[in-house]
């Protein structure tokens, strides 16, 4: 059959699925067990309303057949008023109901504890009107009976609610997928049947039978931690089966309302348990999706840092590869040049003395002398020569520095350990570019006293390390967070923190009450970021 005449002939079709399906469950129906109600709740919460008609109708249908199987007198008034009105408000109150965005739904909780409160109102409802329409058929009727009936009929409505609904949204809505449902099947073979048959020999055998009823829910439980609210649906629907199956065959007839009325709460609790063991699996599968997620969006983070970092260690390889040239260029022609300027004043020195214009000699040389120390501090700003001449460690303890700072009436502390053969050349050169501008800056802004430096290389596995200290007892940083900016084209905190960040270090600015004081970790060659933590001194 085509699509578009099932689609048409859909709601004849539903209605006699119906009618068939509330015949089969009409045997079922029992004081405080109907299942019959459940399968109509079921029926008008999922089919769209406009269908309505035919499964009222069919129901109304099938009510008839059955009567009339049973020898029941059909027509007139007492059938009119004791099998019509009970559909017809059953399907005005979910109508409401569903006006006010009842779902059909088992997915959370909450789902849970909205569908089964609005059960409850639905059968309260349609049974209060049933009993009204019995106290008027039967105003003879002692009140007590009405009442026991009233309240027989209400456990019954919601228990087959509890009982039918959810299969019928399984089915219908959220059917599993395969590899779910054969798991389901598996589980049922392995435990369910075994239950069902200790249920059976307690319920025969054992002197307080009623226990039978308590041991029954621990498959049933099991099917709410292990399937969700499918399984425990399912097993709950199959243990109360059971359980009046089993009443039935040891010969102690319809169980009581007690014993209904713990099957009602305790299902009421194994499909909340149900419904919030999925819940907490699906939270559980987005977070370890949002973890897979994060932990791609890490890895290419990663992946742009060292790229990053890979790019900034080029730019400080040319910007040294060009210092480099710039101060062999100066040195060779303006250090030449100036060189030829003071041979040749010396040569004139005689001429210019027979001329009265020695003093004129002199003050050339003055300021030859003076260009010349401005070429030597150029050029040990474009590439300390010291550091190519003595090593590292003598140039931080012996070299330019130790002068500067003496100069300025700094006393200077050195503290140099481990063997600078280790590091490669850019680490080198960011060591004492580091120290240098933090000495510069300790005489030109701080106004310190005392300057000390600590310098720690080793090994640790595959990787050298450089473990830097920088300290000095000077005005420390300003209040407000400005980087200080160094004169002659020094570049403050702000450039060592670049050059250490573009090396794969880590640059730190410690609290001290007075002064400032540096820490700086580089290291050479393969390094994991877990060895950071790890370092100390």
């Amino acid at each position: 059959m085509r699509p578009s005449v099932l689609h048409r002939y859909a709601g004849p079709l539903l209605g006699l699925g119906y009618f068939a399906l509330w015949i089969l469950l009409w045997p079922t129906e029992q004081p405080y067990w109907v299942l019959p109600f459940g399968l109509r709740f079921g029926a008008l919460l999922l089919m769209r309303t406009r269908d309505w008609g035919w499964i009222i109708g069919a129901e109304i249908a099938g009510s008839a057949v059955c009567e009339w199987r049973s020898g029941m007198p059909i027509g007139g008034m007492g059938f009119l008023l004791g099998d019509v009105p009970e559909p017809v408000m059953a399907a005005m109150c979910l109508w409401l109901l569903r006006r006010a965005h009842l779902h059909a739904s088992l997915n959370t909780p909450e789902d849970v504890a909205r569908l089964l409160l609005s059960a409850m109102v639905t059968a309260t409802v349609a049974t209060a009107g049933n009993a009204a329409m019995m106290a008027s058929l039967h105003p003879a009727a002692p009140v007590e009976m009405l009442g026991s009936t009233f309240g027989s009929d209400l456990l019954g409505n919601y228990l087959g609610v509890l009982l039918v609904v959810p299969v019928l949204v399984l089915i219908a809505r959220e059917r599993p997928t395969q590899a779910a449902l054969a798991e389901l099947l598996l589980d049922g073979l392995l435990v369910m049947l075994p239950s069902l048959a200790i249920l059976v020999t307690l319920s025969e055998y054992s002197p307080q039978p009623q226990f039978a009823r308590v041991l029954s829910l621990a498959p049933v439980l099991f099917f709410a931690f292990r399937h969700g609210w499918r399984g425990a649906g399912l097993a709950m629907l199959i243990t109360s089966v059971g359980l009046n199956v089993t009443d039935d065959m040891v010969g102690r007839g319809a169980p009581t309302a007690a014993a209904h009325l713990f099957l009602a709460v305790a299902g009421t609790g194994t499909l909340m348990l149900g419904a919030a063991t999925d819940a907490l699996r699906r939270s559980s599968e987005r977070v370890a999706q949002q973890n897979v997620h994060l932990a791609a969006a890490n890895q290419r983070l990663d992946q742009l840092a060292r790229q990053l970092r890979d790019a900034a260690r080029g730019n400080l390889q040319a910007e040294e590869s060009q210092r480099r040239h710039m101060a062999a260029e100066l040195h060779d022609e303006l250090g030449q040049n100036l060189t030829a300027i003071q041979t040749h004043i010396k040569l004139a020195q005689g001429r210019l003395g027979q001329a009265g214009l020695e003093d004129i000699g002199t003050s050339i040389n003055g300021i030859l002398a003076h260009m010349r120390r401005a070429l030597h501090r150029m050029l040990d700003s474009l590439r300390p020569s010291v550091l190519d001449e003595f090593g590292l460690l003598r140039a931080l303890d012996e070299g330019p520095l130790r002068d500067m700072l003496a100069a300025a009436g700094i006393h200077y502390r050195t503290d140099l350990s481990g063997d600078p053969r280790l590091l490669d050349d850019d680490t080198l050169t960011a060591i004492y570019r580091v120290v240098q501008e933090s000495a510069t800056n300790a005489v030109r802004h701080s106004g310190a006293s005392e300057f000390r430096l600590r310098l720690r290389i080793g090994v640790r596995g595959a990787v050298t390390l450089a473990l830097l200290d920088i300290r000095d007892n000077g005005a420390g940083l300003p209040p407000a967070p400005a980087p200080v900016r160094l004169d002659s084209g020094g570049r403050g905190l702000q450039g060592m923190s670049d050059r250490i960040t573009a090396l794969g270090g880590i640059f730190r600015i410690r609290p001290e009450i007075r002064g400032l004081h540096l820490r700086v970790l580089l290291r050479s060659g393969p390094v994991s970021e877990q060895l950071l933590p790890g370092v100390s001194g």
